[in-house]
């Protein structure tokens, strides 16, 4: 009957893959992989004679061919996607296919371009009493947003938001992000390619957004944060406070004695 895993191949860098999914890539029969998104070190977990394909110019009709053989045939497939499979990675439409067919799959998590890009600025994405949220989301562009998931509307909660897909248009995302109430002056950064070779950083207020992501040239491929917690310090989780108990650890004063 054969069997599909959707692995998460990480945000860029070969060594972030997961074992589970380099012991996937390593057991199967066919490889799927984007050279556009996903770094060809990644297929030295694939065994010797397997079949690779690279899928960069392959609509879903091309893989849908692919799942259809790997019914007929008995074969295990292994579909690399960069980053989650959970997050913008087009993984719905192939498990309708795979449902279509009969076709077992299972999905392989990875570690996702906003752990990556976080790490990268070094930042804790919720601060205590600061920023407790944090919403992912991306402007409408040949995608429409759902009613009520516009820029504007999530602006207004004025928490970390990280932005997919919109580094094309800075100039109108930074107008939505001030017209949802966000105040000029709020720290932004952008991680272009989080973990590759090429990564770069920049680090910025709201109000010069558009410009240094014009400057740098990025139109694809980063990762945009902006809120208050990303410049925030001095405040402390009650986790590691000795005045806060919980159900592994008293807090300083506190009897000892368990009633």
């Amino acid at each position: 009957m054969g069997k599909v895993w959707f692995v998460g191949a990480g945000p860029g860098a070969e060594d972030l893959l997961t074992l589970r999914g380099a012991r996937i890539i390593g057991e199967a029969d066919v490889v799927i992989w984007a050279r556009s998104l996903v770094k060809e070190e990644i297929l030295q977990h694939a065994r010797l004679g397997a079949e690779i394909v690279e899928s960069t110019t392959i609509p879903l009709e091309g893989v849908r061919d692919l799942y259809e053989r790997a019914v007929r045939e008995d074969l295990k497939v292994a579909r690399i996607h960069s980053g989650d499979p959970s997050l913008y990675g087009a993984v719905m439409e192939q498990i309708e296919v795979c449902d279509e067919f009969g076709l077992e799959w299972e999905i392989i998590p990875g570690v996702s371009s906003l752990g990556a890009a976080a790490a990268a600025i070094g930042r804790e994405l919720t601060v205590p009493e600061v920023s407790q949220s944090v919403i992912l989301t991306r402007r409408a562009s040949r995608t429409p947003m759902p009613a009520g998931e516009e820029i504007v509307s999530f602006a207004a909660h004025g928490t970390t938001m990280a932005i997919f897909l919109s580094a094309a248009k800075p100039r109108a995302l930074q107008e939505e992000l001030i017209s949802g109430g966000y105040a000029s002056q709020t720290p932004c950064a952008v991680v272009y390619r989080a973990t590759w070779p090429d990564e770069e950083i920049i680090e910025c207020r709201l109000e010069d957004l558009a410009d240094r992501i014009r400057e740098a040239g990025f139109t694809r491929q980063a990762l945009i944060l902006v809120g208050p917690g990303l410049a925030a310090g001095g405040t402390r989780s009650h986790l590691y406070s000795p005045a806060f108990s919980h159900m592994f650890r008293k807090a300083e004063g506190e009897d000892d004695v368990t009633p």
